[in-house]
Order: C-alpha cells, then structure tokens, then sequence
C-alpha cells in the first residue's frame, strides 16, 4: 500500500473521531491509559463489522495496514477544502 502523505495526522484524526463513534455507537470507551495500538485495532474491527469499511485481507490485517486504512477511511469523511486532503 502506498503511504499518504498526511498519513499520521489521519490517524490521530480518525483515533478522535473512531473513538466518538465507539461511544455513541454503544460499543464502549477508550481510558486514558489503553495503547494506541488497542485503539486502531478496536476502532478498524467495529467499522469492518459496521460495514463502513472493507476488511483487510487474511494474512494482511495488522497494524501498519490497519492503520493505513484508518486513514484512507477518515480522509473520505474530510471536507473537500480540508487541509489533510491529498490532491
């Protein structure tokens, strides 16, 4: 997978959002002390479920790739002028 070039302001950005729909959603909430890992995998799982993303292929589903993915997800919900956008 090709890396975005914002791609880590994306995640942190879909860790904020991700963990707003977790709790709204009623699947629970993140504590201050859980991993960032936890949360990706957490956050990438309940969208797979949820049907808003595509599930990663058998083998492929770690981290680098969850969060890669994560990342592609938030960028489809940013406003067109939103300065994380790639052109």
């Amino acid at each position: 997978m090709k890396k975005h070039k914002h791609e880590a302001e994306l995640v942190k950005e879909a860790l904020r959002i991700g963990s707003i729909y977790i709790e709204k959603r009623g699947a629970g909430q993140f504590e201050s002390t859980d991993s960032a890992s936890n949360k990706i995998t957490a956050i990438y799982r309940l969208l797979v479920q949820d049907g808003l993303i595509q599930p990663l292929a058998k083998g492929q589903d770690n981290e680098i790739n969850m969060r890669h993915k994560l990342a592609l997800w938030i960028e489809r919900q940013l406003p067109a002028e939103h300065p994380l956008k790639q052109k």
